[in-house]
């Protein structure tokens, strides 16, 4: 750990949702209250977990620490999943409906959720040796049918929660693995790196969730870097909506462009750098550029992004060196030295990352 980081022993507040407020708060500007009343609804009701978690991180005061990991036999290192039915309420957990090795239900949503997990802990264990979320076994916990209509899935700090999207613009969360992928992947973040959620870090902590969520995509599929989409929530829109995802990796800004909806505004490169005070400053918009970075490190160096790409990315987030208000020049730094580090100076992989943030307009700091 870190000398700041030990004098920083709390867990930032953040609460994390896939959906980013500036899209819903667009949709809940529609004049069509079919489309609007479900957007205003998830906005109210993420304003009031957002707040939950604040309050909660400020009463127990949550360490940003991992726990040490347990002695277990590397065979034995398995998931703990349990999946509650919040019954289109919004208490949480909810009813107990699917728990670790037992077999599937009749609710899809449910069994969706279970494999998601399993995906997610699958790739950290097999791809960079880290049992679950904190690395010690963190059971893995998701509620689904999350109140009524709603049109997001989040990361609240102990839990995945998805709700069933409003049937007109949003299909159920818990269909895209990416999302789950991303949502499970703040909570690395949370017990790693410990990225603030504003500005710059925060946008390294949205780009770091997509990261890892689309190569969990990738992973379950079998997908190497050249032939997977590099999207974010793909599956997710309602026919009715002109777009593929929420966000894509390999060219942002055009994941979307809906009458609804508006058009995708993330940047691909510094020079469309977005300033705004908005989305705890556009954690989900410049969060673009960073994505695009590890794209064009992934496909320049080839084969499955999470076996040279995603190595580096994870050295970086675990490595101890970033501070929580690290910036995009000082996460380049960071990565170039771990490539370095881990590959040797000069290596193919030590060359690629200095070649991708050069593209994206980011100098290393």
């Amino acid at each position: 750990m870190n000398a700041h980081r030990a004098h920083s022993p709390q867990i930032h507040p953040v609460f994390c949702t896939i959906v980013p407020p500036h899209l819903l708060d667009q949709v809940s500007r529609n004049s069509d209250d079919v489309l609007s009343r479900p957007a205003r609804r998830t906005l109210e009701r993420d304003a009031t977990q957002r707040t939950r978690r604040q309050i909660t991180t400020v009463r127990y005061g949550l360490l940003a620490s991992a726990p040490a990991a347990p002695d277990v036999d590397p065979a034995d290192r398995k998931p703990q999943r349990t999946i509650s039915d919040a019954e289109h309420k919004e208490q949480l957990p909810g009813e107990t409906v699917r728990e670790e090795g037992s077999e599937a239900v009749q609710d899809a949503s449910v069994n969706r959720a279970y494999a998601g997990l399993g995906a997610t802990f699958e790739l950290f264990l097999t791809a960079f040796d880290r049992y679950s979320i904190d690395g010690a076994g963190l059971p893995l916990d998701a509620t689904v049918h999350y109140g009524d209509e709603y049109a997001n899935a989040f990361w609240d700090g102990e839990r995945m929660v998805f709700g069933d999207g409003d049937g007109e613009i949003f299909r159920d969360f818990t269909l895209p693995v990416d999302v789950i992928g991303h949502e499970l992947t703040h909570g690395v973040t949370q017990y790693t790196a410990n990225l603030e959620y504003q500005g710059q870090s925060g946008a390294l902590n949205e780009s770091v969730s997509d990261v890892f969520g689309s190569l969990i995509k990738q992973h379950s599929l079998g997908q190497g870097a050249q032939e997977a989409d590099w999207l974010i929530g793909s599956g997710l829109f309602t026919d009715r909506v002109e777009g593929e995802a929420l966000r894509s990796m390999k060219a942002p800004g055009t994941a979307y462009d809906d009458d609804v909806l508006g058009k995708d505004p993330q940047p691909a490169t510094m020079d469309d750098y977005v300033n705004t005070g908005a989305d705890n400053g556009g954690v989900h918009i410049n969060s673009g550029i960073p994505n695009h970075a590890f794209y064009k490190l992934a496909v320049d160096l080839g084969g499955n992004a999470w076996e040279r790409a995603g190595q580096i990315w994870y050295d970086t987030l675990t490595g101890g060196s970033l501070q929580p208000d690290t910036d995009f020049a000082a996460f380049a730094a960071a990565t170039t030295e771990a490539a370095k580090s881990r590959y040797g100076d000069g290596s193919d992989e030590h060359e690629a990352v200095r070649k991708c943030w050069s593209e994206v307009g980011v100098t290393a700091g």
